[in-house]
């Protein structure tokens, strides 16, 4: 019998790449499909993992089939790259195991006539494992042909992105993120201040034998060492949201508690907006706004669980002016963006993007930017943050907006706000987490303020 994990993981890569699903939402799929935790677990650990290690695992998939990805059936394909991953990433597995579950999953997906050329191609992966045909280091970090076939190939990242980052940050600060981005990201959590602070959070955890340790930066961020925070009861009491640090930077960068009226105007799924009506201390007024009917709704529980009482949920698209008739003295932008920052958390979205994608994105992200900056009272502030790593979709974004809006101008980073660390304000003042500075995904963060006109 197949072992379930691997049927799931099949089934989760399987719609990725035909594009009914992003990661998460197709693990989320999956995981109801499974009774056994571990089951989950392996089955996510296998996917994630694939998709990691994608260009390397089709590298050498080609190198022993002796023939291109496009002339193999994609569910064949999609069955080697489970087996391959488990081989050369999760050594505990038994091979034996791993291939006669390959070849049991050809059969089952109707595609028994290449269960032997599925058992070849893995026998001889495992056979090579200590000396895999795949692009060295290289010797000499200027030889940008042979770092880029070993940036997108070995590390398994996009030959665009590869050399954006190589060509803006150099052979060492590249490969360090590259890197960073093929690990599996731990657990963060967010202690919810409106029930328990983070050190109350952490005693609480210990109680079911779930072990953290303080974040670096973050003041309320407690990394899972471990254990297993979400089969507790503190998820659904709202001890805790799941949020990355580098997100729980951009809604200190917003300082909310210094702020009677504030408006978060791409809000969903609520982590940033519940850390700010936090910050606020019930007090005030919190407005949380998302465009689609489902994300209001993830939204909706997300506030719920917290126990904020000065949030209200509207729903408004930011590509259009927003419906509000009095102003904001904070007004928070956390922009869609394409998500190139966090590539670790989510690593499908480096094979989903294009270089092209950029320049269309950073015109919404600019349109939205202006449409949010017409609810900022006199003397209010701006926050424009993404989990972008690229400058066009952030300083660039920024610098468009400030060259046309004369009334705003920007505000250092440090000034802000009192919780920002100064270790991830860069030379310009924004708020920006690096992988390879900061171990941290990459966001930014940058603040503006309107001078003292009357507001409209």
């Amino acid at each position: 019998m197949i072992a379930p994990a691997r049927i799931a993981a099949y089934e989760i890569l399987s719609a990725v790449s035909a594009g009914n699903a992003d990661l998460p939402t197709a693990i989320a799929l999956a995981r109801a499909s499974l009774n056994d935790e571990r089951d989950r677990a392996l089955a996510a650990e296998i996917a994630a993992g694939v998709q990691r290690r994608r260009a390397a695992l089709d590298h050498l998939i080609v190198e022993f089939a002796k023939r291109p990805i496009d002339r193999l059936d994609p569910e064949i394909v999609e069955i080697l790259r489970i087996g391959a991953y488990q081989l050369l990433y999760l050594t505990r597995v038994p091979a034996s195991a791993v291939v006669d579950d390959a070849v049991s999953l050809a059969r089952r997906v109707g595609k028994g006539s290449a269960s032997g050329f599925v058992n070849a191609i893995l026998r001889t992966i495992s056979r090579r494992r200590r000396d895999l045909p795949l692009p060295p280091r290289p010797a000499d970090p200027r030889d940008r042909d042979a770092v880029l076939a070993y940036f997108s190939t070995t590390l398994s990242h996009p030959r665009w992105l590869a050399a954006r980052w190589y060509d803006r940050l150099g052979f060492e600060a590249a490969e360090r993120w590259l890197m960073f981005n093929n690990e599996a990201a731990p657990v963060t959590l967010r202690a919810n201040r409106l029930r328990v602070t983070a050190r109350e959070l952490a005693d609480r955890l210990a109680g079911d034998d779930v072990r953290v340790t303080p974040a670096r930066f973050a003041t309320d961020a407690l990394l899972v060492e471990d254990g297993h925070p979400l089969r507790g009861r503190g998820l659904d009491e709202g001890w805790f949201v799941v949020q990355d640090e580098a997100s729980q930077l951009v809604a200190a960068l917003a300082d909310a508690g210094s702020h009677a009226r504030v408006l978060d105007a791409c809000a969903s799924p609520g982590g940033k907006a519940t850390a700010m009506a936090a910050a606020m201390n019930g007090r005030g007024l919190l407005v949380a706004c998302d465009v689609r009917g489902r994300r209001m709704e993830l939204l909706r529980k997300t506030v719920a669980a917290s126990g904020a009482t000065n949030v209200r949920l509207v729903q408004a698209d930011l590509l259009k002016p927003l419906p509000f008739s009095s102003p904001f003295d904070l007004v928070v932008v956390d922009a869609p963006c394409s998500g190139l920052g966090t590539l670790r958390r989510d690593p499908d979205i480096r094979w989903r993007r294009r270089e092209s994608d950029l320049a269309p994105l950073a015109a919404a992200q600019l349109t939205m930017l202006q449409h949010a900056a017409g609810a900022v009272a006199p003397r209010g502030r701006l926050v424009y943050a993404t989990c972008s790593s690229e400058p066009e979709e952030n300083e660039g974004v920024v610098d468009a907006f400030l060259a046309a809006a004369r009334d705003f101008e920007p505000l250092d980073a440090r000034d802000a706000s009192p919780l920002v660390p100064r270790a991830v304000v860069d030379s310009r003042g924004h708020l920006r987490t690096e992988p390879h500075t900061h171990g941290l995904e990459a966001f930014f963060g940058a603040v503006v303020v309107r001078s003292g006109i009357r507001w409209r």
